[in-house]
């Protein structure tokens, strides 16, 4: 079955008996059959552990669950989808704001200058959207798009679908605002994880050695500022602020490690499934202004947007960490209903073509696009973000 806009708003109409669509992959490390994985590392040096039925059409089951890890868990996920949204802006025209640091000097160079609000850890519920203001100075929660943002919910989502649809997708919770203020909450709709099936082993360790080229070995310590090693000197005492250690611990010497890290894992099988909730989306509206005509127009709009962001994250190659490059053995699509239906293959021009489609027909019921199609908005840090981050990487304001 070809996937159309016709289709998407039959499925998401309030009055649709749909459920949604299910994306499976087979995938297999880039290294081939039974090559090792790393998945997410957690505190502890642990992996996530579960044991779960496997897929019918894709494991033999003794009448046991077996033994998973999550390779790449449903956050993690979403967060690779927004990241693939917001490369495709020149293309797609998603809306985006950014969070403009440059004005603020001497900042460690890992640190980005400007945070786009796809990397918002919170979506539009995030601390940073809070302390921000417009460029000029006044509080970003008073400006218009502010208010609307800081008071959208699932049935009155106009401000989301028009500056930060990514929130109707993957969810977000309003709890940065204060107890007496907003706390309005949206479950994901689009959910998707990465499971190894049947680890070859359970608890291998990483085992080596840290060389040196000339073997730096002295009893003499370091003295250094643990802030900054570049100043680091050999002595006996350590004066306040300062650490005295082996000199191992500011890298030079051979480093024997081992036991603190997992290693990589050999999986009997590797499955990816994404699943995008019909009834999920079905809850949002757009108040009272608009009929439910706009409402499905946006919810179409949103499964055209998650399709897209998946083949672009996912429909190819894609490296997840060190360790973690996999690639598609074979992918399907389908329909979930009264009657699930195959879908024909999805592809990056498809799902582009379906996204530019469902946004033209959004405006043209009265959606309103306002963040769509345009330059980002630039935000600035209030004062108070400002301090926090100076007192937060203090040698900056020295440099």
């Amino acid at each position: 079955m070809e996937l159309t806009l016709g289709r998407l708003l039959a499925g998401t109409a309030a009055d649709s008996f749909d459920d949604g669509i299910m994306l499976d992959a087979v995938l297999e490390p880039l290294t081939g059959p039974g090559g090792t994985v790393k998945p997410a590392i957690y505190p502890g040096g642990q992996y996530q552990a579960d044991k779960r039925w496997p897929p019918a059409s894709e494991a033999a089951s003794d009448g046991e669950p077996q033994a998973v890890f999550v390779i790449d868990n449903v956050p993690s996920q979403a967060n690779r989808l927004e990241e693939a949204l917001r490369a495709s802006r020149p293309a797609t025209g998603v809306p985006e704001m950014i969070l403009d640091l440059t004005g603020l000097d001497g900042l460690p160079a890992h640190l980005l200058r400007r945070i786009s609000s796809w990397h918002f850890p919170h979506r539009n519920a995030d601390a940073y959207l809070r302390d921000a203001t417009d460029e000029e100075g006044t509080d970003f929660s008073r400006q218009p798009v502010g208010r609307d943002l800081f008071a959208a919910t699932t049935s009155s989502a106009a401000a989301l679908v028009s500056w930060w649809p990514q929130a109707l997708l993957y969810g977000f919770w309003q709890s940065h605002l204060g107890k007496k203020r907003s706390q309005a909450k949206h479950a994901r709709a689009w959910t998707s994880e990465i499971i190894g099936w049947q680890p070859a082993a359970q608890d291998t360790r990483i085992h080596g050695l840290k060389g040196d080229p000339l073997n730096l070995s002295i009893e003499e310590d370091a003295i250094y500022d643990d802030r900054d090693h570049t100043g680091w000197h050999l002595g006996s005492k350590a004066e306040k602020g300062e650490t005295k250690k082996k000199l191992s611990e500011i890298g030079h010497g051979q480093v024997p490690f081992g036991g603190e890290t997992p290693a990589g894992v050999s999986f009997r099988l590797i499955t990816q499934r994404a699943t995008v909730s019909f009834a999920q989306l079905r809850r949002i509206g757009l108040g009272t202004e608009l009929d439910d005509s706009a409402a499905t127009a946006a919810r179409a709009l949103l499964v055209a947007m998650g399709l897209h962001a998946h083949v672009l994250a996912f429909g190819r190659g894609f490296s997840l960490r060190s360790g973690a490059d996999l690639r598609v053995l074979r992918s399907s699509a389908t329909w979930l209903g009264n009657a699930d239906e195959t879908l024909a293959e999805l592809d990056a021009s498809t799902t582009e073509s379906l996204l530019q489609e469902a946004k033209s027909h959004s405006r043209d019921v009265g959606v309103s696009l306002e963040g769509w199609d345009r330059e980002p908005l630039v935000l600035l840090p209030k004062a108070n973000l400002e301090k926090a981050i100076a007192a937060s990487w203090p040698l900056s304001q020295d440099t």
